[in-house]
């Protein structure tokens, strides 16, 4: 017995060797990880500014209820009573909006962390608090909210649950915006409760940065509410609408329509949430037929009187080209063509051009390349290389049809020419807020030499003959008290299941103000809208965008005009007969 004793005793000796002295780091190791646990604390993430200081976006404190499912594999006690957790399901279910059988089920789940509910209000916390249930806590959360009901919603975009940027601004400057989590120690009983006498340690999550766009509210709003009132008005199928700073390329609006409100989206809007300015292309029309003239300018080719004897149709190659409206071949300078929108007189200067020419310098202006703003989805565009080209490509590409571009490089390729004939790269965020509150801008681009500044000179006035002439196609563009410099299009729609062109049609105008100094540039384009015609559905939507801009820019008037007045009656009826002479390209 002795012996046997000796020996029980040595195992036990042997044991605690092991646990207190050769395995004792381990199993205080295990110990801590049954007792403690460990829970992050989602960061603050920093807001969305408009250039004003505007909040377009910004994180609230809201209220995540959690339970720890070891803690209802029993029955639990509130206030001396047994509680099961089928009660406790119920109990709960109501506050956090979901079925009594659903929370159960995360109740009686594996593990020992679950979500019950997420961002919610804080006195949908505080009641689940007063229930006293043991196991079941509540967090503070951020929740990300957008203040002004999604005011340039596509492009400011959205988050997840988690905080994580998924479109838009919330996505490309995610690091920026998200900071640094921190995390919540707590120590609990083997039961899954809490040990009030025990750790509690909290290491604070650091906030993120907050970001600064060049988007001005009024003119935001300005352009959205005039991009939806096309909708209803014409019957399209969206409208889109850019607004830059002349001189420094800023995005001032960017606005799609229909939109979306990042706090009320579902998946049954998802089409809706695309940034359509920078991700949908379409066919320009006579919009570019300025970027034509400008090339055929700069080369020498011709000058702003150089004069043509226009017919109104042309063959080249296989196809027939010619003007809506019939006339006799008449003797046009080059502004009398780009102010009647003369396809057959854009294709005569374009032959003179030729195809490597024209497409050098189209690309030049931007085509074919994004325009580096660096919003998610951005698309290059559709041109051919000229080497692809076909009998019937120069005429056609001259005339903007047979290549396509987004609203902002149309809007970017007019800003050159705006410019004095200087591209730059379109920005949208001015900077960040640093940690003094100061603002630390985005280095802006260098600006690069597309044509001379005589030619940007030479075009701008052609285009203010296009909206002022007496057979301007963008008479309804005109601004009160301001010059104006701008070209309608109106181009076919090609087919999306077939070769060719459909019987739908894209309305575009896009120019700029006042025409001798530049200020702001505005392009604007209709999907599908009846009538089609770029001067009689864009025109009146550029108008109102660019007064709104240059009110709020407070830019000084150039005029003592009040020509839109005057487009009353007979007059207005005969601006939109001259709109409606430029028909598809």
């Amino acid at each position: 017995m002795l012996i046997a004793h000796m020996l029980v005793f040595g195992v036990i000796i042997a044991q605690l060797v092991s646990i207190q002295v050769v395995n004792a780091e381990s199993y205080a190791d295990q110990g801590v990880r049954q007792r403690e646990r460990v829970l992050e604390l989602n960061a603050s993430r920093g807001r969305i500014y408009d250039r004003n200081g505007e909040v377009l976006a910004t994180s609230v404190s809201s209220a995540t209820v959690y339970a720890d499912p070891a803690v209802f594999h029993g029955d639990v006690e509130i206030d001396g009573e047994v509680v099961s957790a089928r009660r406790a399901a119920a109990l709960v279910a109501p506050f956090v909006g979901r079925d009594a059988g659903e929370v159960l089920t995360r109740l009686l789940g594996d593990g020992r962390f679950v979500y019950l509910g997420r961002q919610l209000d804080w006195d949908t916390g505080a009641a689940i608090r007063e229930l006293g249930i043991p196991g079941i806590g509540v967090l503070e959360e951020p929740r990300r909210v957008y203040p002004l009901d999604g005011l340039a919603g596509p492009v400011v975009g959205f988050t997840d649950i988690d905080g994580a940027g998924l479109s838009g601004i919330e996505s490309i400057f995610d690091d920026v915006l998200q900071g640094t989590p921190g995390e919540l120690l707590l120590e609990r009983a083997p039961n899954g409760l809490d040990i009030a006498s025990g750790i509690r340690q909290m290491r604070p999550a650091e906030p993120g940065s907050d970001v600064v766009l060049a988007v001005e509210r009024e003119i935001q709003h300005a352009a959205e509410r005039a991009a939806a009132d096309a909708i209803s008005n014409a019957d399209a199928l969206a409208a889109n609408v850019v607004v830059l700073d002349a001189d420094t390329f800023e995005v001032l609006a960017m606005a799609s329509a229909p939109g979306f409100d990042p706090n009320e989206r579902r998946d049954e809007d998802r089409a809706n949430w695309r940034n359509r300015p920078v991700v949908d292309v379409f066919e320009p029309g006579s919009s570019q037929k300025a970027l034509t003239m400008a090339a055929a300018i700069e080369e020498g080719i011709v000058g702003a009187q150089t004069r043509f004897d226009v017919p109104d149709r042309i063959r080249v190659s296989t196809d027939e080209f010619n003007d809506v409206a019939p006339h006799p071949t008449e003797s046009l300078s080059v502004t009398d063509i780009l102010e009647r929108s003369s396809n057959v007189g854009t294709i005569m200067i374009a032959q003179q051009l030729g195809d490597e020419r024209l497409d050098t310098y189209l690309r030049a202006f931007g085509y074919g390349s994004t325009t580096g703003l660096g919003l998610p989805g951005e698309s290059a565009g559709l041109l051919m290389p000229h080497e692809s080209w076909w009998g019937t490509s120069l005429p056609t590409i001259a005339i903007g049809q047979g290549v396509a571009v987004t609203l902002l490089q149309l809007a970017t390729a007019y800003a050159t020419l705006a410019n004095d004939g200087q591209a730059r790269v379109p920005t949208v965020v001015r900077g960040t807020l640093g940690d003094d509150g100061d603002l630390v801008t985005t280095p802006g681009s260098a600006p690069t030499r597309v044509v001379s500044t005589e030619t940007a000179r030479q075009v701008r006035s052609m285009l203010e003959a296009a909206v002022a002439g007496e057979h301007a196609t963008g008479q309804l563009a005109r601004v009160p008290g301001y010059s104006v410099a701008g070209k309608t299009g109106t181009a076919r729609k090609p087919n999306t299941d077939a070769p060719g062109y459909s019987s739908e049609y894209v309305a575009t105008f896009v120019g700029f103000a006042p025409v001798d100094d530049p200020e702001v540039v505005v392009a604007v384009m209709v999907d599908e809208p009846t009538p089609i015609y770029g001067g009689v559905v864009a025109a009146p939507i550029f108008r109102e965008v660019m007064q709104t801009a240059l009110s709020v820019l407070h830019v000084v008037p150039d005029r003592s005009d009040t020509s839109l007045e005057a487009l009353v009656g007979r007059a207005r009826e005969r601006a939109i007969e001259v709109a409606a002479t430029e028909g598809p390209a």
